[in-house]
């Protein structure tokens, strides 16, 4: 079980960092949109590549904020049943959840998009507007990234419950 605890903190300790990161990109990202709404609505002043940004950073923090949601357990579900649940009852949900339905579409979102993202990348695909971004591959590759990220964090959400359900408790911790 320790090997368990080890993994957990490690994956629980990159997602972590990996959602302090977005939480400045998500703040970035508030900033150009409010920059850029005064200059079309103000200035009647628009850009392209601004506007490009916005929604490039929205999809950076949608892709690499999932895996941190995760960890949080920030995703949607139905608390009006789940809540009366007991916590191993919880858990084997959650386990099976992550392997009947997390794990598999994360796969299957990650096998589609490499003919795509490999595609974007040989013609190293910029935007088709004029005063658009470049490197429009990188913005691409970030779907199997992300993806990829929410199977590790998922693999650490299943080694929790996991422990849950033999009732293993960590030393030291009454939890």
């Amino acid at each position: 079980m320790q090997f368990l605890e080890k993994f957990v903190s490690l994956i629980d300790r990159v997602s972590d960092r990996i959602g302090y990161v977005v939480g400045w990109i998500t703040t970035l990202m508030v900033l150009i949109v409010f920059y850029d709404t005064v200059m079309r609505y103000i200035f009647n002043e628009g850009n392209v590549a601004l506007q490009e940004l916005e929604w490039h950073l929205f999809a950076v923090v949608f892709l690499l904020g999932a895996a941190y949601t995760l960890k949080e357990d920030g995703h949607v579900r139905v608390d009006i049943i789940f809540v009366n649940l007991s916590e191993k009852t919880k858990a084997w949900i959650d386990l099976l959840g992550i392997f009947i339905f997390l794990i598999p579409f994360s796969v299957i979102v990650i096998m589609s998009s490499k003919g795509f993202v490999m595609n974007s990348w040989a013609v190293r695909e910029v935007s088709p507007d004029p005063g658009g971004l470049p490197a429009r591959y990188l913005l691409k590759a970030m779907i199997p990234f992300g993806f990829f990220l929410l199977i590790v964090q998922g693999f650490s959400q299943a080694a929790k419950n996991f422990m849950t359900i033999v009732g293993y408790k960590k030393k030291g911790n009454n939890k």
